[in-house]
């Protein structure tokens, strides 16, 4: 009896394999964070330490976010590479970003009217994010498509941030995110914005406005600010300035943002 129940239980691990593979992969805590080498990004470690490849350090699986940068026909260029460097390049101790784009679909869309890019997710397949980046641009194109709302809809609830650059605040407007809040947008877009969002306090002359989770800034450039206040907020001032010092972007200056709410 003892000898038939122990070639049962065998018999049913060796048609279950991901048993051996979910408790090994649960008892795998650290990860070597994207730095650019494909060879090694997100490779997984049982102890903390150093990459054997390319020499950073290891996090913890549950401090690596994953930050969907949201593309569409007619964004604009620094709206969301601005914003893409901030993240890619930051890697502490403390955490790191995994970056990729999103679009409504993988087919190619042009930015600028001569930049081809090829989305590396729709919005079907994207990998669930911890923050979403809505850059501006011709967001008339979108800010009413139905599944880009919902999709923005569904994901709030358990995002770290939602941030817009520059007229991408007009997709969270839409997606009803800022009702009751303080924003702000492209200074050209400031009066529309006002018209359009009613049940926002729209502000101006600001380079980002913090309400917690849900964050705007200004047009173009600011997004990079705003990114970057995005990173001091997760992982502290010393990891910011060490991501604008790597960019050398010398423009960076917190007071020139406005926090209303911490979270």
């Amino acid at each position: 009896m003892h000898v038939l129940k122990f070639l049962i239980a065998l018999t049913m691990l060796c048609l279950s394999p991901a048993i051996f593979s979910q408790t090994a992969t649960e008892d795998i805590a650290y990860i070597c964070p994207p730095c650019g080498d494909g060879s090694c990004d997100n490779r997984l470690f049982e102890k903390p330490g150093t990459c054997p490849d390319c020499g950073m350090t290891l996090i913890k699986r549950s401090q690596l976010k994953n930050v969907a940068i949201f593309i569409h026909e007619g964004v604009e260029v620094l709206d969301f590479s601005g914003p893409s460097e901030v993240f890619a390049a930051t890697h502490t101790d403390q955490g790191a970003f995994n970056v990729y784009t999103v679009s409504l679909t993988t087919d190619p869309i042009i930015s600028q009217g001569f930049i081809k890019i090829l989305p590396e997710y729709a919005l079907d397949n994207a990998p669930k994010p911890d923050i979403i980046v809505l850059p501006g641009g011709n967001t008339g194109a979108v800010r009413d498509n139905e599944k880009l709302l919902k999709w923005i809809q569904d994901l709030a609830p358990d995002l770290d941030i939602a941030l817009s650059v520059c007229t991408g605040a007009f997709i969270l407007q839409r997606a009803g995110l800022l009702d009751g809040l303080k924003a702000t947008t492209w200074h050209g877009a400031i009066e529309n914005f006002r018209q359009t969002a009613t049940n926002t306090e729209v502000l101006e002359n600001i380079r980002w406005v913090d309400n917690g989770k849900i964050i705007t800034t200004a047009g173009v450039s600011a997004g990079i600010d705003g990114a970057l206040h995005v990173v001091e907020k997760l992982f502290g001032p010393e990891a910011a300035h060490a991501t604008a010092r790597y960019m050398e972007y010398d423009k960076w200056v917190p007071e020139d943002g406005l926090i209303v709410e911490r979270n």
